[in-house]
């Protein structure tokens, strides 16, 4: 069955992030997300220190405080206490659900030469209009607008699924659809990278995927697992441009055959 098929490119994409000429597209962009996260992360920290200390300034202890200071000091202790793994634990919820569309988004201009890669590794032969190194500052910025604008197109689509979630009766298939939605986004975001080195617009691409539809859901569900698996979903961006090339190659190589 073609949706269980699309699944097999996940591992093999995962099967090739330390392949020969691959791995620097693979760690570059994943070291830039961890030291922007990172960085994310010391900063909430400092804001969240300067909040507290203007919400629960430190007790002065005095000689006159007696019980009451103590008790305040201690309170004010136990509150700081408690209120820090609550910051750590809302950091790490956001940075959960933020990390796979900040690391597309600085990824993008990586992940079309990772593609191009992957392709010449799998068939032998570059796509037609590989990014070339010396245009990287040209590619790289219009990487990123297409992302922009590929984020801006799947927020308009998800508005009505998202509607669905209040409603009565029908908010009980409404996770069973964003499942479904989120995997055919994926399969359409990722399948970009392949078909755009080839100059193919966003909407032939939405074409060729919707010819293939349970054969790119399932590449979406495999991936969609990916990037909810904590520290796994570091390697799920790489995983996913590795295993859409091949799945796209492969169509190709079965259309040519098929003529």
């Amino acid at each position: 069955m073609d949706f269980f098929r699309g699944i097999t490119y996940v591992p093999q994409g995962f099967q090739l992030l330390t392949a020969q000429g691959l791995r620097r597209f693979v760690l570059l962009p994943i070291a830039i997300n961890v030291l922007v996260f990172a960085g994310l992360l010391w900063w909430g920290a400092e804001w969240f220190h300067t909040l507290l200390l203007w919400l629960l300034p430190p007790a002065i202890p005095s000689e006159h405080s007696g019980m009451l200071g103590q008790l305040l000091t201690f309170l004010e202790g136990t509150i700081r206490w408690l209120l820090w793994p609550l910051f750590l634990l809302a950091a790490v919820v956001v940075m959960f659900y933020t990390f796979t569309a900040l690391a597309n988004l600085i990824g993008a201009p990586f992940n079309s030469l990772l593609s191009a890669r992957v392709e010449q590794h799998a068939t032998g032969q570059s796509p037609p209009q590989a990014p070339e190194g010396k245009a990287f500052l040209a590619e790289s910025v219009e990487a990123i607008m297409d992302e922009l604008r590929k984020i801006a197109y799947f927020a308009l689509l998800g508005i009505p699924l998202l509607i669905l979630f209040i409603i009565p009766v029908v908010q009980v298939v409404a996770p069973f659809l964003w499942g479904l939605f989120g995997a055919w986004i994926i399969a359409l975001e990722y399948g970009d990278y392949p078909l755009g080195n080839r100059g193919i617009p966003f909407r032939e691409q939405r074409r060729i995927t919707h010819q293939h539809r349970l054969l790119h859901l399932g590449f979406g569900a495999g991936v969609l697992c990916l990037t909810i698996i904590p520290f796994v979903n570091l390697v799920a961006m790489p995983t996913a441009v590795i295993g859409a090339t091949l799945l796209q190659a492969d169509l190709r190589s079965r259309t040519t055959q098929a003529t």
